[in-house]
């Protein structure tokens, strides 16, 4: 059966939207510009196309249709053959990266030092790169900052006004400038990782192009500024957490917990990869917070059951951590379940309780489902179910929601859950 012209679409909209509108983006010098063409190209392959005699290179196609909607456009807008002509002659007609040695050699990570321009707010840089370059959901860009949805779009609305206002231009620094714009450029990069890490919505916790495509770039920061310690540090924390991908589900797509999982299906080959860039990161000065939780990643790593998890070493490594992370409510989060992990269950808790009052993490599915699995580890069962419930309305992701109704199912029964 051919497929319907609109699944054929949406799914080159998915895989190729970002490789069609990046060039574009250069070479009009304005993302609303670019994103306006490529959007009309992808209505015009719905009215002109058939299910059963596509173009013989779709994408291509869309290229070339969104490139020449630009031109028209400019035509419109400016008199005189000899510009028009040097505007043709400027459009990108392939989307392999031309640049020169010193400039970053791929297309992507080119465009996400761009939009990282410090100029504009730095939570608006990342909400621009993650929606416009990463191809992130608004509502996925919410969730990567703990905010509502309308708040980033309200971000990437002003950031792009002022791009245009202010003529930012797209060009990438001079090697000596990109210290400076690396922070929110590895933040982009390990938000986007995330979002494949434990997918906001869809059918799979894992979206496993994300994850390719955050270890992807952050090999590409490596090799761009080799040396450096924090694109060493992110790209060894990517590669320890997306080791475990295989055991973080069984064979019908749920959720397996880390202390449940066959380490016989971590990827030893990852972590091999990781652990010197750990080493490296860990031995200049400031130590990045990057190469802080890529440490505590490799403790889990290299335990070789559950119980030789080196529990005490994590919460000493999340306190050191805090320190460099004033404020920061997730940290604040993973650091007292270590601790409770650690052996103090009742301090965990106590700090997971505090941090609630707060309000800092409302909406956070994650802290009253550590808070549950903590009040369950003390054996108050009734307590315990009214977390898990409460974490359940906040949980966006099926697989999710199907592991806290397994732990709610388990403490109805007979006894409820003693486990450890």
């Amino acid at each position: 059966m051919t497929r319907p012209l609109a699944d054929i679409i949406a799914a080159l909209h998915r895989q190729h939207y970002r490789e069609i509108l990046a060039p574009l983006i250069r070479s009009l010098g304005s993302f609303e510009w670019a994103e306006d063409v490529v959007q009309e190209a992808f209505v015009q392959a719905l009215r002109s196309w058939e299910p059963d005699r596509l173009p013989d290179e779709p994408v291509a196609w869309l290229r070339r249709v969104a490139r020449n909607r630009a031109i028209d456009q400019y035509r419109r807008r400016q008199r005189g053959r000899s510009k028009e002509q040097d505007f043709a002659a400027a459009l990108p007609d392939h989307v392999e990266p031309r640049f020169d040695d010193d400039a970053v050699a791929d297309d992507d990570l080119r465009l996400i030092f761009t939009c990282c321009h410090p100029s504009l707010a730095p939570e608006a840089q990342i909400a621009l790169t993650l929606r416009t370059v990463c191809g992130l959901t608004t509502e996925q860009v919410a969730r990567a900052f703990l905010v509502k949805a309308t708040t980033p779009q309200q971000r990437i609305v002003r950031a792009k006004r002022k791009i245009d206002r202010a003529g930012i231009p797209y060009v990438v620094p001079d090697r000596d400038a990109l210290p400076q714009r690396l922070p929110p450029v590895l933040k982009t990069v390990y938000l986007v990782f995330n979002e494949g890490y434990g997918a906001t919505d869809g059918e799979s916790l894992i979206r496993r192009e994300l994850c390719d495509e955050g270890i992807r770039l952050g090999r590409l920061l490596c090799g761009l500024m080799p040396g450096e310690p924090a694109p060493q540090a992110l790209l060894a924390l990517m590669l320890l957490q997306h080791s475990r991908h295989r055991a973080r589900t069984d064979a019908h797509g749920d959720l397996v917990p880390l202390e449940e999982q066959d380490r016989g299906l971590w990827d030893q080959t990852l972590i091999a990869e990781a652990l010197p860039l750990v080493e490296a990161s860990l031995a200049g000065q400031p130590v990045p917070a990057y190469a802080i939780e890529a440490a505590i990643a490799a403790v889990h790593a290299q335990a070789g059951t559950p119980e030789a998890t080196d529990w005490a070493q994590i919460a000493a490594l999340y306190g050191l951590l805090e320190q460099g992370a004033v404020g920061n409510p997730v940290v604040a989060l993973n650091a007292a379940v270590a601790v409770a992990m650690a052996g103090d269950l009742a301090a965990g808790l106590a700090r997971i309780e505090a941090l609630d009052r707060t309000g800092r993490l409302a909406g956070y599915h994650l802290l009253p489902a550590a808070r549950a699995d903590l009040l369950r580890r003390l054996g108050r069962p009734e307590e315990a179910r009214n977390a898990f419930r409460q974490a359940l309305e906040m949980t966006t992701n099926p697989v999710e929601r199907r592991f806290i109704e397994r732990r709610l199912a388990a403490l109805a029964a007979p006894g409820g859950d003693d486990r450890p």
